[in-house]
């Protein structure tokens, strides 16, 4: 009798481990975190001042941060059913009638400008280009800047 009992109880502990290891992914880890994009707060984008020290150099480096939306390089209309929404920045120098798009999610850093004011519109946009978010960042390039600094 106790042999049966012995031999039972190593069969509903390999019953038990069965059962332990056969739990989703979802038992385990929770829900994923994935929502439907009605429900994600809208993006927005953080924009850092210049760095000083560079500045001082004449070249601009800015820091900058999505939420809500990932920057990567996909584009089109079928991107915009992602959830976590995904995207890009637009880039002006100046008020110029152009932009460019970066998808590097990097600090934009630029070079040659000549001293004085400036201002550069960042613009967060959706897989399809079309406008999230923005903000300005408005700087000076001081008028002495030492030719032994190398750019």
């Amino acid at each position: 009798m106790r042999r049966v009992f012995i031999s039972l109880i190593g069969v509903l502990a390999a019953l038990l481990s069965l059962t332990i290891m056969a739990q989703t992914a979802k038992e385990i880890r929770g829900p994923a975190p994935v929502v439907p994009i009605t429900n994600e707060p809208e993006p927005k984008i953080v924009i850092d001042p210049p760095l000083a020290e560079p500045l001082a150099r004449g070249r601009v480096v800015i820091q900058y941060r999505a939420e809500h939306l990932r920057i990567v390089a996909v584009f089109g209309t079928a991107a915009l059913d992602v959830s976590p929404r995904i995207g890009h920045i637009h880039v002006t120098v100046d008020d110029a009638p152009w932009h460019w798009a970066d998808a590097s999610g990097e600090p934009l850093i630029l070079n040659g400008f000549p001293p004085g004011p400036h201002k550069i519109l960042i613009e967060l946009a959706n897989a399809n280009h079309q406008i999230l978010d923005k903000g300005v960042v408005t700087f000076v390039i001081p008028k002495a800047i030492s030719a032994n600094v190398p750019h």
